[in-house]
C-alpha cells in the first residue's frame, strides 16, 4: 500500500467519522487512528531509505502529528459522551 492510498484511506475513514452517528463514530475514528500510525511509519521509511527531500519529509511529519493529536482528542471527546 502506497503512502497515497494510505493518505487516500485515512480521508475515507474521517469522512465517515464527521458522518456517522454518534454510536459508530468511534469504530471510524479508531481506523482514522491507526491509518495515521501506518502512515507516520511510512514516512518514517520514506526518510530512512531517503526516498524524498528531507524538508518536505519532516514538515509532513510535523502535520501527521498535528493530525494524530486533533484525531485523539476528537476519540477521546466521543468516547467521554
Amino acid at each position: 500500500m502506497s503512502i497515497e492510498t494510505t493518505v487516500l484511506d485515512l480521508l475515507k475513514e474521517l469522512l465517515m467519522a464527521k458522518n456517522a452517528p454518534r454510536t459508530i463514530k468511534p469504530t471510524y475514528l479508531i481506523k482514522a487512528s491507526a491509518l495515521t500510525e501506518l502512515l507516520r511509519l511510512k514516512m518514517r521509511l520514506a526518510l530512512e531509505m531517503k526516498l524524498g527531500q528531507e524538508t518536505k519529509i519532516f514538515q509532513t511529519q510535523s502535520k501527521i502529528l498535528e493530525i494524530g493529536r486533533m484525531l485523539g482528542g476528537w476519540l477521546k471527546a466521543t468516547q467521554s459522551n
